[in-house]
């Protein structure tokens, strides 16, 4: 039964075309949860908005965003799929939560310092509060399970002390959720510099493969990627480049480290660079193919957002309504 099953939420930020890192790393993985559990997924356009962004085209990254998970394999029938400013309870909720986040915890928190300094001449306080909304986000859903990368277990920390803090005060009221990192998941790291994440800010284009590059700029990419002065297909300590390549190439074709060592034994990296750039841009052409049906018909988009934003309203506002009634406000 639905009811009975797991609540998984999870959400990414149109504020970039996605990487292959956010497919591998993240989006991929929700297609195989789709079954197994109640799954919500959110285009998050407010977080967004604590860098500067240019209103054209954040309205149309959002449309690509959403088009891109379901190009990808997410299911409108099988999972809630919707933008994060359609439901305003998000906001609202973020609000009460602030009142019970400490601002010594905040501060402390690593992307704050990091954002902070990336964008020196725009640090407001939607950069510093915005784990609050995060934690909003997962809490308005009851989530049991939230997909969370290296870069996120503290904001899900964060989460879970803001929500134990208010059901200690208030009673049981959130349920506590769970960080999940779902077997086979991949970190892809930079191109660029492969002791970093693959990050699709990046001002360094050659350092991530977009979802919607063309073959000839993946293959161009992967041949520009920064490895060692080895020539030997192997996975080793100090082979950071190499390494992440085999799990970019592992990723799209399923083969193991023993099966690549030995395809690529005495070629050297020029034709395992080209292999991966081509195993790589086979993977992404049903996406970009169906990516590109989806965004000439934004009418089906938008109903995908109206149909998404009327099933999480439901449940969040359920949510927000306990916490209000539970903080003393006057229900009307």
């Amino acid at each position: 039964m639905e009811n009975q099953q797991k609540v998984i939420f999870s959400g990414v930020q149109p504020s970039g075309i996605l990487t292959i890192g956010n497919y591998l790393g993240a989006i991929r993985n929700w297609v195989g949860l789709q079954d197994d559990y109640r799954s919500i997924f959110c285009v998050v356009d407010m977080h967004a908005i604590t860098v500067r962004q240019t209103p054209a085209d954040l309205r149309r990254r959002t449309y690509e965003t959403l088009a891109i998970y379901i190009a990808a394999g997410i299911d409108p029938a099988r999972s809630t799929l919707f933008v994060q400013s359609h439901v305003p309870c998000h906001a609202e909720l973020a609000w009460v939560l602030n009142c019970s986040a400490m601002f010594g915890e905040l501060s402390r928190m690593t992307q704050f310092k990091d954002k902070s300094a990336k964008h020196a001449d725009n640090i407001n306080a939607g950069l510093f509060t915005y784990p609050v909304l995060m934690a909003a986000d997962i809490l308005l859903y009851q989530a049991d399970l939230v997909p969370v990368g290296q870069d996120q277990r503290q904001h899900l920390e964060l989460c879970r002390d803001i929500a134990n803090r208010f059901n200690g005060v208030y009673g049981e009221t959130f349920r506590i959720p769970d960080g999940y990192i779902p077997t086979g998941s991949a970190k892809i790291a930079s191109l660029n510099d492969p002791t970093k994440k693959m990050s699709k800010s990046d001002e360094n284009v050659n350092a991530f493969i977009s979802l919607l590059d063309d073959r000839d700029t993946v293959l161009r990419k992967c041949k520009r990627a920064v490895t060692d002065s080895d020539s030997e297909v192997r996975r080793a300590e100090g082979k950071d480049g190499i390494n992440n390549l085999m799990n970019i190439y592992a990723c799209f074709t399923g083969k193991s480290d023993a099966e690549i060592e030995r395809e690529f034994e005495g070629q050297g990296y020029g034709v395992f660079k080209t292999a991966v750039g081509e195993a790589v841009a086979d993977g992404l052409a049903p996406i970009q193919n169906e990516f590109a049906r989806l965004m000439q018909d934004k009418a089906y988009l938008e109903s995908i957002m109206r149909e998404g934003a009327e099933t999480a309203f439901r449940i969040a506002r359920k949510t927000l309504s306990k916490v209000y009634r539970k903080v003393g406000f006057v229900g009307l």
